[in-house]
This record gives structure tokens, C-alpha cells and sequence, in this order.
């Protein structure tokens, strides 16, 4: 069989799914969200373009009353050289793609009947997802097809979301058929010849923790974006009805909007925008703010994690005396989004993105797309976004003062303005319409259909397991941080490591707090971020809570409880409210003055289920009584299926020795010799290193030789040693 045509024919797959030309079911379930929308949109994009002369996407048949009947048609003409093709596989009706697994060899195989009973094979195949990147590596190895695929999300990541969300490593594995996943998208890897991703966050954070990653195989190509939803003011939008409603607590509408668009999430560092904000009177006078956090009637009926950014919010504006400035909108349709960037953009404002993370920044796009020049946090994607735009300003989201900088900066400079919206402008044509992407695409994809360039692939090397088995945990103060030098060679160990090794950081700061520390001395983000003294459990990518954690430790916690009979002790004093968080009470103590047995005495009489930890001597947390950050490590452990055996842990004070002791192979740095943990100095599986801070967490894991036997020189007989 040969390609007929002058142009290139591309087969674009994503088999789960409703897919249809028209009017797409976004939202109807989790398998008819973005990715169904990417693929239509990027059909239509490269059949318009020069040099392809077909584009057919290809997905399943589905024959079910309870959906429309056009997904039962087995071809959908969209444009002269455009259809949607649908195979025959598995049941008629419509299954989720976790049900997909055993009926994709047979997809496969009616694939490429399809192609022989057309006497014609595509140029190139792209495979959107794991489902359709097992297909398509089946289909190049057995018709030599050059394959390109693109993840849109991954097994190894969706599994520590899931993990997050309170699920076990056997529910998962039941409900989601995580493994096979998993082994699809190893396999992809090993067989495409490029693998198309949206920034370079992405690549780093997602990908290099597969066995098959190759660096060269890795392209960048960001998607593209709608430009006739989002385009600039046509000159009525702060006249119509949305203007007023969205205005309506303010006092002085005519001023500048500061728009912040996000989910009421913590991640989305919302509350520092109010604080930049709210620190600067020359902000507030010619400026306004609007927050537009979701859609709301009743703050208390919000999710747990929702409510407290908006109790956050709410305390912040009041600190500051916000009243008549600020604008936190209860209600917006979808459809109201492209004319909320037109109104912030007509009054001459701003857009920011202050988030903690950043993956990609879609919102960022948006608003460039509408003359909206963007201040947006310096990780992830907004690097890419502001680089290829021009049209804004990179900021230190854990440092208010840096956005309140770029905005005065901003909103002071009318020539300054109009120059960054007119670049985001011409930025998003070049970078982020669909013909743009359409065209990068192209000059990727050309030289592999054309077979004139091919990836020369490194010999890997597959792990023993499908999932990482050990894991190195550290405190963050004094532990880490200390000697920058040697935190940069721990650092890079670690990366060298990715694929085998958990990075876990068990500090007693709160969350913000602790990734301020970890952004000023550049240490790698971990997999897990285990935060105020183990209340709180955050997963990477996106450090999403730990929702099962938080509703195990509250069991019989009484806080207000608690804090009324500490009152009435001497020597104790509350630490400042950024210290204190749900699950945990901080105190400074005397201890000339303090008995720490009395208190505990107390409560207990008392009856409240409390931990007690006392750290450095100077610094009192109580806990929920199933709270610490042992207790913490060993949920993290068992839930990530980690043998205690396995870990390492780096411990700096008190308030570590429950991490320390047991099964875990320890160490306290030379620094810490002489402080808390000295007593553990004749504890089996505790090593006490000779060199300080990172450096002597180096030679404890030379000492266990962590990477590879992993174990206490102390327990190694004879024979082992002979072996």
C-alpha cells in the first residue's frame, strides 16, 4: 500500500470518549473534557493547513441508546480532506477507558484492516493519551508508521493525585488499571518518535521520572487557543449589564481592574494578591481588585480547602481595610469569562496569576489573547508564556512586595501598558492560535513523515519494580539548609535518582512557609511535602492535600478545647497565627518556667486526645493524637506501598524521633550531635554523621549505600558480604 496525494496524511487517535464534529458533550463525564476538544480542534487546524492533504481522527464505535446516535456512525465527514473515523471494538455501548484495556488488540487489528481495505497508510500517526498510545506503538511496529504521541496526563502522576484523594494502591489499581496504564505509556515511549508536550515544566516534572525517557525525544508545541472567543475590547464592555453586576461593591468603578481568575484552591496564593494589595496605599488608589473564585452561595457550604482560602481572603481584606476596593464576585457563567478579560482589559488593568504552581497557565493565554497584559508567578508555564509574549512580568509568588512592584510598574506606565497588550497580542497569534500551533506542528512532524529524521535512541535501563521502591526523607531547617555547596550535590543525586527514589520533606513550617525556604535555596520540589509538624500531607506535581490524612487526624480534636486550658499556664505563648493551622497549636515556652509532663498530665485529665512534641527546646506544637510526622511518614509509606525498611530519614530535632525510630534507616547530621536526638547515639539503624547539614546526610547514604543495597552495614552477615 502507498500514501495517494501530495500532502501528507495524518491519523490523529483518541479512542475514549464521545467524539463528535459539533456541539461536543464537554463535561458530560471525565472522559469528554479537554482532550476530546484538543483533538477535534487540532484536526480541523492541520486539515486547513498547506501540505496535508488528509486528516482523519480515529476513535471508537459506539452503538448506545443512551448516547447520540452520531457516534454510531462509522464515518463523520467533516471537510473535503477531514472525517472522524470510528473502529469497532469491545461492546457496542459506551465504557470508560479504565474498562478499555482488553479490547485495544482488537481495536488495533480493525485499524489496520481499515487501512488495507482503503489501500492506503497515513504518514504519520499520533496517538492522544495512554489508551491510544498502546494502539499506535502496535500499529507502528507492525506497519512502520512513524508514531507521535501526546500524554495530556500521565499514570505516575494521576497515581499520586489519587493517592491524595484518599484513595489506597489497591483501590487505585482496581478501579483505574493503573499498571497496564502505566506499562502502555512506557511502551509509547519506547516507540514514538517524538512526544509533543505544553512546556518545559511538564517534560521535567512528568516524563523524567519513565523508564523510556529520552530527552531528544521531548518537543515542546503549546496548544492552541480560541481567538474568536478571547480578543480584545470592541468598546461597550463597561457599559452592559456584567460590568455592573461584577462592579457593584465597588466604590469607585471608573478605576483599573486587577483581575486574579482561579479556583479557591491554596495552591492558586490568592490571599497574597490581597496582601500585596492591601501594603500598598498607592496600589489601592489607582487601582482596583477583582477576584473571581469560582462560583459560590454559601461560603460554608464550600468544600473544606475552598472554605479556608476564602476565610483567608476575607481576613486579609478586613486587615487592610479593603472595603469598597475589592470586588470577590459570587457568581459568572463559562460563557462570561473571554468578556471579564474585555472589561479588565477596556479599563486599562492588569491580570494576575500568583499561583504556587503553575503547570501551564491557560488563563495567562486568555488574557493575552484579550489586550490584557499579565504579572504572573515565575513557575512553570508563565516562563514559557511571558517568554514567547512579552507582555508581562514574572513575580516571586511567595513575596507580595514583587507584585506589587510589577503592578505599579504597569499600571503607572501607559506607554509600558499598551506596549505589553499589543505584544500579548501579537504573542498568542505566533504562539497560541490554532494556525500557530498548526504550523509548529508541522515543521515538527514533516522531517518523521517523510522518514529523513529519526530519533537515535539511549540504551535504558527498566527499574525492578513499576514503581519507585525507597524513598529519602529530610527535614527542612538545619538539616537541608546550611550549606548551600553540599545541598547542591544532594540535589543532584536525587535527580540522578528520580526514577528509583521518593523525595519527602517532613518539616514542622506550614506549607507557604515551607516552600518560601525551599524556592530561596533551590531545592528540588518533593513528591511528598509533609507540613506542619505531619498535619498536613501535600503531593507533587501540583502538592495536592491529602484529603484521607486530614480526616483520620481529626478524630476527637478539640482545638478551641485545648487552647482554653493552656491558657491558664505559665511560660507559654501563642506563636503568630502564620504558624498556627488546623491541626496544629504552636507555642514559644520558657523553659525555666515550663514543665512539659504537667501539661500533658493536664490535657489528659482533661481528655483531650493530643500529641505533645517539643522542638529545639524552645518551641511547643500540639497535635491531634494521631498526628506527627512519624505517624505521617508511615500513612505516606503504607500508601505508596514503601517498606519502612527502605526509607531514610535525615532527623534535625524532637520532633523527628518518631520518624527515626523503628524500622526506617536514620541518620542525625554532625550539627545536630549534640542537641535532641543525642540520645538515640546507641539506637540500632541510627548512624550519626561526621560532617554537618546536607554533606552528612551524603555520608549517611554512603554508609547504608541507600541506591543500591539499602541497608544497616551492622545487619550484613558473612555470607551477605561473600555474595
Amino acid at each position: 500500500m502507498a500514501n495517494k496525494g501530495d500532502g501528507i496524511y495524518i491519523v490523529l487517535l483518541s479512542i475514549h470518549g464521545l467524539i463528535r464534529g459539533e456541539d461536543l458533550e464537554l463535561g458530560r463525564d471525565a472522559d469528554t473534557g479537554g482532550q476530546t476538544l484538543y483533538v477535534v480542534e487540532l484536526a480541523q487546524a492541520l486539515a486547513s493547513q498547506p501540505g496535508v492533504s488528509k486528516v482523519d481522527l480515529v476513535t471508537r464505535r459506539i452503538v448506545d441508546s443512551e448516547v447520540d446516535e452520531v457516534y454510531a456512525q462509522p464515518i463523520e465527514v467533516l471537510a473535503d480532506n477531514l472525517r472522524i473515523v470510528r473502529i469497532e471494538a469491545g461492546p457496542e455501548e459506551y465504557i470508560y477507558k479504565e474498562q478499555l484495556w482488553d479490547h485495544l488488540h482488537a481495536f488495533a487489528d480493525n485499524l489496520s484492516n481499515f487501512f488495507r481495505e482503503n489501500d492506503q497508510l497515513p504518514d504519520l500517526l499520533h496517538s492522544h493519551y495512554a489508551d491510544a498510545g498502546y494502539v499506535g506503538s502496535h500499529l507502528a511496529s507492525l506497519l512502520g508508521i512513524p508514531l507521535v504521541h501526546t500524554g495530556h496526563s500521565l499514570g505516575r502522576v494521576k497515581r499520586s493525585r489519587l493517592l491524595a484523594g484518599g484513595l489506597t494502591s489497591e483501590e487505585i489499581e482496581q478501579r483505574f488499571n493503573m499498571s497496564r496504564r502505566i506499562e502502555a505509556e512506557e511502551t509509547t515511549l519506547a516507540t514514538a518518535e517524538r512526544v509533543i508536550t505544553s512546556t518545559h515544566q511538564e517534560i521535567e516534572e512528568q516524563y523524567e521520572i519513565y523508564d523510556h525517557y529520552q530527552p531528544e525525544q521531548m518537543r515542546i508545541v503549546p496548544p492552541g487557543t480560541n481567538l474568536q472567543q478571547f480578543y480584545p475590547p470592541q468598546g461597550k464592555e463597561l457599559q452592559g449589564k456584567l460590568f455592573d453586576e461584577l462592579t457593584r461593591h465597588l466604590n469607585e468603578k471608573d478605576k483599573p481592574i486587577i483581575l486574579a481568575l482561579s479556583r479557591p484552591d491554596k495552591r492558586k496564593n490568592i490571599p497574597a494578591l490581597v496582601e500585596a494589595y492591601g501594603s500598598s496605599e498607592q496600589l489601592q488608589q489607582i487601582a482596583n481588585l477583582m477576584i473571581i473564585a469560582g462560583n459560590r452561595d454559601d461560603i460554608e457550604e464550600l468544600e473544606e480547602g475552598a472554605q479556608e482560602v476564602f476565610h483567608e481572603l476575607l481576613v486579609t481584606i478586613d486587615r487592610f481595610d479593603l472595603y469598597g476596593k475589592v470586588a470577590i464576585p459570587k457568581h459568572h457563567k463559562r460563557e462570561d469569562v473571554s468578556l471579564i478579560y474585555r472589561i479588565a482589559t477596556a479599563s486599562g488593568g492588569v491580570f494576575v496569576n500568583p499561583a504556587l504552581t503553575e503547570p501551564f497557565g491557560l488563563t495567562l493565554i486568555e488574557a493575552a489573547a484579550s489586550g490584557l497584559p499579565i504579572v504572573a508567578t515565575e513557575d512553570g508555564g508563565p516562563r514559557d508564556i511571558i517568554g514567547n509574549c512579552q507582555n508581562g512580568f514574572l513575580i516571586d509568588p511567595l513575596e507580595p512586595d514583587t507584585m506589587t512592584k510589577a503592578l505599579l510598574e504597569l499600571l503607572k506606565d501607559q506607554q509600558l501598558w499598551q506596549r505589553f497588550s499589543e505584544q500579548g497580542l501579537q504573542g498568542v497569534r505566533e504562539n497560541y492560535s490554532w494556525e500557530a500551533h498548526a504550523s509548529h506542528y508541522l515543521k515538527l512532524i514533516k522531517p518523521i513523515a517523510q522518514r529523513s529524521e529519526q530519533l537515535v535512541r539511549k540504551p535504558v535501563q527498566r527499574r525492578r519494580g513499576l514503581y519507585r521502591d525507597r524513598a529519602i526523607v529530610s527535614d527542612l531547617d538545619q538539616n537541608l539548609i546550611g550549606d548551600d555547596q553540599s545541598l547542591g550535590q544532594l540535589m543532584e543525586k536525587l535527580r540522578e535518582q528520580k526514577k528509583t527514589t521518593y523525595f519527602i520533606i517532613a518539616t514542622g513550617r506550614r506549607l507557604d512557609s515551607a516552600l518560601k525556604l525551599m524556592k530561596k535555596h533551590r531545592i528540588s520540589e518533593p513528591d511528598v511535602l509533609i507540613t506542619s509538624s505531619g498535619t498536613e500531607i501535600y503531593h507533587a506535581p501540583k502538592f495536592a492535600a491529602d484529603v484521607s490524612w486530614g480526616e483520620h487526624i481529626d478524630h476527637q480534636w478539640s482545638p478551641r478545647r485545648t487552647r482554653a486550658i493552656l491558657a491558664k499556664f505559665d511560660g507559654l505563648k501563642l506563636q503568630p497565627k502564620s504558624e498556627q493551622s488546623r491541626f496544629k497549636i504552636s507555642y514559644y515556652i520558657d523553659p525555666e518556667i515550663v514543665d512539659i509532663e504537667a501539661i500533658k498530665t493536664r490535657l489528659h485529665q482533661k481528655e483531650q486526645a493530643v500529641f505533645i512534641q517539643l522542638a529545639f527546646g524552645q518551641f511547643l506544637d500540639i497535635l491531634p493524637l494521631r498526628a506527627s510526622k512519624g505517624m505521617a511518614l508511615r500513612f505516606v509509606a503504607d500508601r505508596m506501598n514503601i517498606p519502612l525498611e527502605r526509607i531514610f530519614v535525615a532527623g534535625g530535632s524532637g520532633a523527628d524521633e518518631d520518624m527515626m525510630r523503628g524500622n526506617t534507616l536514620a541518620a542525625v547530621v554532625a550539627n545536630r550531635h549534640d542537641e535532641e536526638l543525642s540520645q538515640l547515639v546507641d539506637v540500632e539503624r541510627i548512624f550519626f554523621s561526621e560532617r554537618p547539614n546536607a554533606a552528612g546526610i551524603l555520608e549517611a547514604l554512603d554508609h547504608y549505600d541507600f541506591f543500591n543495597r539499602c541497608q544497616d552495614p551492622q545487619e550484613i552477615s558473612p555470607s551477605d558480604e561473600a555474595n
